[in-house]
């Protein structure tokens, strides 16, 4: 079982990005998906999560910005983010958690330039 990530990059201030995180195995439907971001010098923090019934939850400081959603057909959650800051420049994981079980992608490096 393995998690990949795409997406990210580099983008201006204002601007858009969308990640998306396909995770291996059978039990994705059941899983709950987070989104995570650590910027250097700084502890890995909650971005956003999603349960196996679609509930979702976020940081304060990206909600209304960033949204997260899942295909469970395509075992694939994404994260939309918009309106983009210099303040979110970080690497972002995607986690799966099931049963008992946490599983980290690769992450991938968001840049944001003022």
């Amino acid at each position: 079982v393995q998690l990949v990530q795409s997406g990210g990059g580099l983008v201006q201030a204002g601007g858009s990005l969308r990640l998306s995180c396909i995770a291996s195995g059978s039990r994705f439907s059941i899983s709950v998906m987070g989104w995570y971001r650590q910027a250097p010098g700084n502890q890995r923090e909650l971005v956003a999560r999603i349960t196996s019934g679609g509930s979702t939850n976020y940081a304060d400081s990206v909600k209304g910005r960033f949204t997260i959603s899942r295909d469970n057909a395509k075992n694939t959650v994404y994260l939309q983010m918009n309106s983009l800051k210099p303040e979110d420049t970080a690497v972002y994981y995607c986690l799966q958690s099931v049963v008992g079980t946490d599983l980290w992608g690769q992450g991938t490096q968001v840049t944001v330039s003022s």
